[in-house]
């Protein structure tokens, strides 16, 4: 009885040798499986590191976006000079209280408490981009930001100008910028500051009345209102290019 079992079972494995490919196949797929599987999670851990760096990046932008503009407006406060914080933390106001131009005009005043205060501004807004981020972080904090824009706004009564309103506006932010140039002097030199980028990291722009921080214009003060200078700061971005490559990841 043993016998026939056996030779039973021999002729079986014999007639069916497929059996063991079919094994040694599953074991095989099983460790490409897991070999695939293995790799799927290096790579997704890759991407979430990349993802989590550019999210500390650009928290990192904020905050020293945040904290130049906080430290300018108490800076100057304690110089009893005004200035407001704008735009959910991103511009820095300068209002025709502080810095008042001749009407029609947009030379900087030759008034002796305006160019001081002018003076303060520059002074105090070169420190405050100038700061390491923090003890830790000792990356500069303008490496943070884009652009500064200088912004000249006025408001909707017609100037009898050429360029009208559109170059009564930028041509006192030009003004400013001038101003800055030729009488701080501050090193680095703001026309030599460059972003992460390597691009320069101030610009200038005029915005006549397009832009009003009081949309109706029936009073003095309210049209006062409107004709200011601002500085907006806008914070490095990851690219186009680096959104797409995590996205094909």
């Amino acid at each position: 009885m043993y016998r026939r079992f056996y030779q039973s079972q021999a002729t079986v494995d014999e007639e069916n040798p497929y059996w063991v490919s079919f094994s040694d196949l599953m074991s095989a797929l099983l460790v490409i499986f897991i070999l695939a599987v293995v790799a799927l999670i290096i790579e997704l851990t890759q991407t979430q590191k990349i993802i989590e760096r550019d999210i500390e990046e650009l928290r990192n932008a904020q905050n020293a976006r945040r904290m130049i503009l906080h430290e300018i407006k108490d800076e100057l406060a304690s110089q009893n000079i005004r200035v407001e914080i704008a735009d959910n933390d991103t511009v820095l106001r300068i209002p025709e209280s502080t810095l008042t131009f001749d009407s029609g005009h947009d030379e900087i005043p030759e008034n002796e408490v305006v160019q001081k205060a002018v003076t303060a501004i520059g002074i105090a807004l070169h420190q405050a981009i100038n700061k390491a981020f923090s003890d830790t972080n000792r990356q500069m904090r303008f490496k943070y930001l884009d652009t500064v824009f200088i912004e000249g706004h006025t408001d909707s009564v017609p100037s009898k100008r050429i360029k009208g309103n559109w170059g009564l506006s930028t041509y006192r932010a030009i003004s400013l910028w001038e101003f800055w140039e030729k009488h701080l002097d501050l090193v680095p030199n703001f026309n030599d500051m460059v972003n992460a980028y390597d691009q320069k990291l101030f610009s200038v722009s005029g915005y006549a009345a397009s832009r009003r921080v009081q949309t109706v214009e029936e009073t003095m003060d309210q049209r006062r209102c409107n004709r200011r200078i601002d500085l907006r700061f806008t914070v490095k971005r990851p690219s186009i290019s680096e959104l797409e490559d995590i996205a094909d990841r």
